[in-house]
């Protein structure tokens, strides 16, 4: 039995349909993220799991009990659900121990100080119990806060946006933290972003939503490698689709050569789009198909390229940075791709 059980939920602000008929499940242990652009639905998600807000149809099930429906509605205090905001909202004239230990209940005062000292342990904190949270960096703050919603051992913990108040460089860096502190705890988490990259770095599953739908409910890999319609291939990633046509059943005929195919239509004469992601065109100075130069974004140990083929088409392409090439100039390409994803060309296209 799943953890975490959402059949069918929708929420709506009058007429305004924000979250549409949205299932997903979460087993115990397990990491989950719902990942898409600003307003499509996933922190009301997560704010109707909390009980913050009323479900208009459907049903969210905790650990097999029914917490929220149209007509059955749990209180968000009595959920055991913990929260870390995007703001942290740590109590500043309160200790970083005082702020851990806040919401501990019952038990001995040597129980809830050796918990609260476990949790500084575990957070990379140890011995920063006196400090006050604004002595802290924002990072450290952010493991308080994350220490905080641990504490009373919640059967699930939410995180809205924990990261997006750090800069870029920290926020990968410490979703890994995170994840490798939920993990210890055993903990089962939800959390929202619309950085696919923190979404990668912590999430065991990945709902990507649009409109208040998920449109594919899936591991990273998955979601990268086989996604189900162009939403996801266009959110997910970078990439380019090139035009091609079905010339037989798994078998695609585009401008580089002809690449076989198990996804999409399989009707001959068919026109796609054939979803090339960078590390699917390979530098190879011996191949006898040339792209131009047109752009490149120097990334340390790469160089990511833009580069166009001879009808103009663009394609983008990782390049180890020993590779430094000019702009404007010709390269050898050729493509490796474990997974052909392809999808019907657009009517406009």
């Amino acid at each position: 039995m799943p953890l975490l059980e959402l059949k069918n939920i929708s929420y709506a602000h009058g007429k305004h349909v924000v979250v549409d008929h949205l299932s997903f499940q979460l087993e115990a242990g397990e990491i989950g993220c719902l990942l898409g652009p600003s307003g499509c639905g996933k922190t009301t998600v997560l704010r109707c799991i909390a009980g913050f807000e009323h479900v208009g149809a459907g049903e969210i099930v905790l650990a097999g009990g029914l917490i929220g429906s149209a007509s059955a509605h749990v209180p968000a205090e009595e959920r055991r659900i913990g929260m870390v905001f995007q703001d942290y909202a740590l109590f500043p004239h309160l200790s970083v121990g005082a702020n851990i230990g806040f919401g501990l209940r019952g038990g001995s005062a040597e129980a809830r100080s050796a918990r609260v000292a476990e949790l500084l342990e575990t957070v990379g904190l140890a011995g920063q119990d006196q400090k006050y949270p604004h002595e802290l960096s924002g990072g450290q703050q952010q493991r308080v806060a994350l220490a905080r919603a641990l504490a009373p051992r919640p059967r699930l913990l939410l995180l809205d946006e924990p990261f997006s108040n750090l800069d870029v460089d920290l926020r990968e860096r410490l979703a890994i933290e995170v994840r490798d502190i939920l993990k210890a705890e055993g903990t089962t988490a939800i959390l929202v972003t619309h950085d696919q990259h923190e979404a990668f770095a912590l999430a065991d599953q990945i709902g990507v939503m649009n409109e208040g739908r998920i449109q594919q409910w899936d591991a990273p890999y998955e979601l990268y490698h086989r996604p189900v319609n162009r939403f996801v291939a266009d959110f997910v990633g970078q990439g380019v689709f090139l035009p091609g046509t079905v010339i037989e059943p798994g078998r695609i005929q585009v401008e580089l050569g002809v690449l076989p195919s198990d996804t999409g239509t399989s009707e001959a004469g068919t026109t796609v789009r054939v979803l090339l992601r960078p590390d699917d065109v390979v530098h190879d100075d011996a191949s006898e198909q040339q792209a131009e130069v047109v752009a490149k974004a120097f990334r340390g140990a790469e160089f990511m390229y833009t580069l166009t083929l001879p009808s103009g088409e663009l394609l983008l392409s990782l390049v180890p940075s020993h590779h430094n090439h000019a702009i404007g100039e010709q390269i050898g390409i050729r493509l490796a791709i474990d997974h052909v994803v392809a999808f019907p060309s657009p009517p406009l296209d």
